[in-house]
Order: C-alpha cells, then sequence, then structure tokens
C-alpha cells in the first residue's frame, strides 16, 4: 500500500518541451515549478517575484518558497560567491559597482545582494544601494536586489542564502553579497560564500580594529581600497600592518595565505588581481569549495530547524503565552534566564509529548 505521508510531484502532465535538462523520459514526468521554468530562461522579473516569495513571513508562502527552492535545487552551485564587508566609508558599493563592471566586461552575469541597514526602532530600511550602482544597474547582465538586514545579525538578510540559489538558478556566474559592515558579527556572511572579502582604509585604524573583531580570522582576502596615487604610500603602509597583524592570526586555512591587496574603485585598479585571487583560492583546492558548501548547507538546515522551533512556539496559545511570562519575570530580575529557560523547555517538552500520545 503506498504511504499517503510520501512526497507528491507539484504536477504531473504529459512531457511538453520542457525547457530545464534532466527531464527526459516519455509519458507522464513532474513539471518543473513554473516559477523555476521563468528562472532558468533568466527572466528578470521571475526572479524578482521569486526573491520576493522566499522573503515573504507570510506563512501560506513558506510552503511554496520550499516548493520552489526544491525545484531549483539541481540547477544550483555553479556560481562564484564572494561576501564583501568593510566599515562604512570604505566604498563598498563603488567597488562593487566597479568590481561588477569588471566582471561583466570578462562575460559573465553578476548578481549582486546589497543589504541595507535597518531601524532597530521602525524596522525601516532606505535601500539605497541600487541608486548608488547606476552603471551596473544599466547593464543586462548585471542583477541588484537591495534587501533589509531586519534583526538579523552579521548584517545578512533574512534569506540571503535563499536568494542566492535562486540567482544560480537564474544564470548568474557570480554572486556578491554586500554586508552592512557596522561591527556585527560577520561570521553569518563568511559562513554563507566561497571567498569572504574584506575591504579597508588606509590611516584609518583598520587594521587594528579589524584583528580586535576577528576580522583576520575570518577573512579570505583583504583590499585596501581608495588607494589613489596620492594615497599610495599611506595605502602602503596600512598594507604591510595589516600582514604584520595576520602573523598574530590564527590561519583559517593551512594552505591559504591571506593576500593583503590594493584597489582603487575610483580609478579601478586593481581589480583583476582581487578577481585573479578568488580563483586561485577556488581552483587551488576544488575539495576545499565542495567542503566548505556541504559544512554551510549543514549549518544551513540547523539555523532553519531553530527558526522553524521558534514559529511553532508562536503558533501554539499557551507557549507563547508562557514564552511572554517568564521573559518579563527575567525583565524584572524576579528569575535567572537559565531557569527561566529550563521551565520553558519542559513546557515544550510536556507539550511535545501530549501531541506525540
Amino acid at each position: 500500500m503506498q504511504d499517503e505521508n510520501a512526497q507528491k510531484p507539484l504536477l504531473e502532465t504529459p512531457l511538453a518541451g520542457a525547457s530545464l535538462a534532466g527531464i527526459s523520459s516519455a509519458g507522464t514526468v513532474p513539471t518543473i515549478h513554473p516559477l523555476a521554468e521563468a528562472l532558468s530562461s533568466g527572466n528578470r522579473r521571475a526572479l524578482a517575484k521569486a526573491i520576493t516569495l522566499v522573503e515573504s513571513r507570510r506563512a501560506d508562502d513558506a510552503d511554496k518558497a520550499q516548493e520552489l527552492l526544491n525545484a531549483i535545487l539541481p540547477f544550483t552551485g555553479k556560481s562564484r560567491r564572494i561576501g564583501i564587508t568593510g566599515v562604512p566609508g570604505v566604498g563598498k558599493s563603488t567597488f562593487i559597482e566597479a568590481f561588477g563592471l569588471m566582471l561583466i566586461a570578462e562575460g559573465k552575469k553578476v548578481a549582486v545582494l546589497a543589504i541595507d541597514p535597518s531601524s532597530e526602532r521602525t524596522g525601516g530600511s532606505i535601500l539605497g544601494d541600487k541608486t548608488r550602482m547606476m552603471e551596473l544597474s544599466r547593464s543586462n547582465h548585471s542583477f541588484i536586489r537591495p534587501s533589509p538586514a531586519g534583526q538579523t545579525l552579521g548584517g545578512v538578510a533574512r534569506r540571503t542564502r535563499e536568494t542566492m540559489l535562486l540567482c544560480e538558478a537564474a544564470g548568474f556566474d557570480i554572486v556578491l553579497v554586500e554586508t552592512v559592515g557596522v561591527g556585527q558579527s560577520e561570521t553569518a556572511v563568511a559562513s554563507m560564500v566561497d571567498f569572504f572579502l574584506v575591504l579597508a582604509l588606509a590611516g584609518a585604524g583598520d587594521e587594528l580594529q579589524g584583528m580586535k573583531r576577528g576580522i583576520m580570522e575570518l577573512a579570505d582576502g583583504i583590499a585596501i581600497n581608495k588607494a589613489e596615487e596620492s594615497n599610495r604610500a599611506a595605502a602602503d603602509r596600512a598594507a604591510q600592518h595589516i600582514r604584520n597583524g595576520l602573523h598574530f592570526a590564527t590561519p583559517k586555512y593551512d594552505d591559504w595565505q591571506v593576500p593583503v591587496l590594493l584597489c582603487s574603485a575610483v580609478e579601478r585598479n586593481g581589480l583583476e588581481e582581487i578577481w585573479k585571487t578568488v580563483m586561485q583560492f577556488a581552483e587551488g583546492n576544488p575539495a576545499r569549495i565542495t567542503q566548505l558548501r556541504r559544512s554551510q548547507a549543514v549549518r544551513w538546515m540547523r539555523e532553519a530547524v531553530n527558526d522553524g522551533l521558534q514559529r511553532l512556539v508562536e503558533r501554539e496559545p499557551e507557549l507563547r503565552i508562557l514564552k511572554h511570562l517568564l521573559e518579563q519575570r527575567v525583565f524584572d530580575e524576579a528569575l535567572a534566564p537559565s531557569s527561566a529557560a529550563s521551565q520553558f523547555l519542559e513546557a515544550l517538552e510536556d507539550a511535545w509529548r501530549k501531541r506525540v500520545e
């Protein structure tokens, strides 16, 4: 007898010119999710619609988003994923535009996920990165998606990982993720990209600030931006200070020495060397990228489980009320946080046991 809980295909229809590879048998076969079909052809409107779907917090959109992600999964993983961070004023947007235009000139399709800071009080976001990359945004080979960071740590949007997969399914060769760069944990970005680039400024104390925040141990490459001719000497000194500091940092990989490069996004110098460095990192040890992505996928799953548990708690009235009561007692210093957590977990376990029985 067939298991009623077995996963069923989205739709079953006779095969009729499916454009995605991997579907070639005759008769009835699962058809590709309509939005995935449009994505595979590089439809920009479909990509924007898909990103809006996966970013949605509506419960009825969650299942649709998962269906879409499962449908596109075989067509992802072929891009280079690059995270870019740096303190405000380092010129991230200017760098990304110049870097993206250089890659497009080499025949690449470039997607930029520009994360804007959100207001802690109102949740609002400026979303101005697209206006700061006007030349790049006009290219037919680019896609720029500004998204609010919200309350997510690390200066990344809530669904950045999913958005990267959508961009890959749409045929983009390079996915650049620009972070807020406000001193939050950059671990969030480093845990979802192949190469993590840190931009620094000459003479701004970035080398010492970076060491204090642990960025040195996360970076796969460091670039001193705004190294124009008039600022070259200061940029050289800053680069040497950072190289000296790297000797005291724990190496991220035994076979990779983090390079410290100079570039000028305004003059568009040094960008080719940065891209060459990214390719050397990826092609010098392909097994490292494979292992990295697999580990990132496991971490992604764990975070999704935690997010899901939070949503389940909010859906259960008794647990939601108990959670708020315990939070209030902790706020009033009437209960230790660890004790409150133990009480809540016991209630959660009891609720789960009753449901199973």
